[in-house]
């Protein structure tokens, strides 16, 4: 398979969750899943949000996540399934390009067993 191809079938997720326990248990949850290869715990940052027609502010830990694109509707669904939040932020980005090797690696580490 040629990188762009390969590149193509491999998503960055992003997520936000309201602390590090819970980034660090749904991360280890979908890697253990095989619905992720990777998960990064980021540092926390301050959200500012309408919801519920307010202006919300609160301290988040975002969770990136990746996965082969083929995955991603299995991890969205277990995401809302572990998620603590009513409407989760769940994103997804196609990757463009990338090594090879680091690419092919995330499709393989997300092959059901």
């Amino acid at each position: 398979m040629t990188t762009s191809k390969k590149a193509n079938s491999v998503l960055l997720v992003q997520t936000n969750c309201p602390d590090g326990e819970t980034a660090a248990r749904l991360a280890a949850a979908l890697v253990d899943a095989r619905l992720a290869a990777c998960a990064n715990v980021l540092a926390p940052c301050a959200s500012i949000y309408r919801w519920q027609g307010k202006v919300e502010m609160a301290t988040e830990t975002p969770l990136q996540l990746k996965t082969a694109a083929d995955r991603f509707p299995e991890l969205r669904a277990r995401l809302l399934e572990l998620h603590p939040y009513d409407v989760p932020e769940i994103v997804a980005w196609p990757v463009a390009e990338g090594l090879p090797d680091y690419l092919n690696w995330v499709v393989t580490e997300t092959r059901p067993e």
